[in-house]
């Protein structure tokens, strides 16, 4: 009796073990698209008015709980009984993911033009705020459904051969640290100028130790949001580059002697482009008519 009891102790061990391990090689495989969704989301969750920053990023996390809810079963019944449609839908990401990235620096030397609002505008109201406020939580939401398909089938994708309870263990686990991590670091990052503001208020001198402390932080966050949004978009070329490179052959062998974070870099970039100009052109197309 005991040594069953032991034998079983043994096996949640080793199961424990490997699952730990697994989830290493899953976490680097999904660390460019959780380094998007903290850039993505550190800049969804602010420009708020203070009181409501947290509010509206414990929103947005609870909006991402319920997305991991819905896609997680479906991945693994993807995973169970039609393997090659995690495939798909992972080539099918990362064509999204180039398109993201090139997108991004296509808008960096092409900025977007953007309307410029009245002087005599009038003073939105409590309930516009409010309005606006729930459009942008419903985007966020919406960005990170997206962003956590991809997030769950890159790490599916390096536990497909393993035992299905393993990859159940490995994935939901990602699934939430793709949420608890990243919305943690979101409410460090967007509440920086927060506590810059504080210590600047406690510091009983003009130019004190506190209040240069409390100026950087306040004069730190734009560069910081700026840091994560340029990070980001490597993140996204390099996880799409990534993507194609380790799931189509011809690919995977087209540069033998080239690094291979160059490869999936130049790889994820050419795809993006390709994308982008699809995409413009078939809009040019659509606006003519």
């Amino acid at each position: 009796m005991a040594s069953g009891f032991f034998a079983i102790l043994d096996d949640v061990a080793t199961l424990l073990d490997d699952v730990a391990t697994m989830s290493k090689v899953a976490t680097k495989k999904t660390a460019g698209i959780l380094g998007d969704d903290l850039a993505v989301n550190a800049e969804k969750a602010s420009g708020f008015v203070s009181k409501r920053e947290l509010p509206v990023l414990w929103a947005i996390t609870k909006g991402s709980l319920l997305n991991k809810i819905i896609i997680l079963p479906i991945a693994f019944l993807l995973s169970a009984f039609a393997p090659l449609a995690v495939t798909v839908i992972l080539l099918l990401g990362g064509l999204y993911l180039a398109y993201e990235g090139a997108e991004k620096i296509y808008e960096f030397f092409v900025p977007h033009a953007h309307a410029s609002i009245p002087k005599d505008t009038a003073i939105p109201s409590k309930k516009d705020i409010l309005a606006l406020e729930k459009e942008k939580i419903r985007s966020a939401i919406l960005t990170d459904f997206i962003l956590s398909v991809e997030i769950v089938i890159i790490a599916l994708g390096t536990v497909m051969e393993e035992p299905l309870i393993n990859q159940v263990l490995v994935v939901s686990l990602i699934a939430l640290l793709a949420t608890v991590g990243v919305y943690g670091l979101v409410a460090l990052i967007v509440r920086m100028d927060e506590f810059g503001t504080h210590l600047i208020s406690i510091d009983d001198e003009k130019d004190g130790f506190l209040a240069r402390i409390g100026r950087f932080f306040v004069n730190a966050l734009p560069w910081v949001i700026k840091g994560l949004s340029v990070i980001g978009t490597l993140a996204l070329l390099l996880v799409s580059g990534g993507i194609f490179v380790h799931n189509v052959s011809f690919l995977h062998h087209l540069f033998p002697s080239i690094p291979g974070l160059i490869v999936e870099f130049g790889v994820g970039l050419v795809f993006g482009i390709l994308v982008l100009l699809i995409y413009k052109g078939v809009k040019k197309l659509f606006l003519r008519k």
